[in-house]
C-alpha cells in the first residue's frame, strides 16, 4: 500500500489550506483514515481520524477549525484546515489502516509527510 499526500505548504495565519491523501495498491478494505502531525521537537500527535461509516475524531486544538472527510472510492483522505495558525505548523502524514488482499487483519500505514508553514 502506498500514500500520496499533497497539499501542504505555506499559508499566512488565519487562512487555510487543504490537504489529501491518497492510499493505492492491492487494497481489499480501509477502516479508519487519518492525518497526524509532528511539530520540530515534538512528538508525533493525532489531528483527525474518520472510520468507514463516517465518524469522525478530532483533537481538542483543531476542533471546529478543521475537518476531515474521505472519498471512499478513491481510497483518498482529505484535511480541510481553515483559521490557521503558527500552532499548526507541522509535517503533516495521513494514515491508513487497511486490509489488503490475501490478509485477513488490517495493517496502519504511513504516508510521507507534507509539510505545513504558517508564517506572515
Amino acid at each position: 500500500v502506498q500514500l500520496q499526500a499533497s497539499g501542504g505548504g505555506l499559508v499566512q495565519p488565519g487562512g487555510s489550506l487543504r490537504l489529501s491523501c491518497a492510499a493505492s495498491g492491492s487494497i481489499s478494505s480501509i477502516n479508519v483514515m487519518g492525518w497526524y502531525r509532528q511539530a520540530p521537537g515534538k512528538q508525533r500527535e493525532l489531528v483527525a481520524l474518520i472510520a468507514s461509516g463516517g465518524t469522525t475524531n478530532y483533537a481538542d486544538s483543531v476542533k471546529g477549525r478543521f475537518t476531515i472527510s474521505r472519498d471512499n472510492a478513491k481510497n483518498t483522505v482529505y484535511l480541510q484546515m481553515n483559521s490557521l495558525g503558527p500552532e499548526d505548523a507541522a509535517v503533516y502524514y495521513c494514515n491508513v489502516n487497511a486490509v489488503t488482499y490475501g490478509s485477513l487483519r488490517p495493517v496502519g500505514y504511513w504516508g510521507h509527510g507534507t509539510l505545513v508553514t504558517v508564517s506572515s
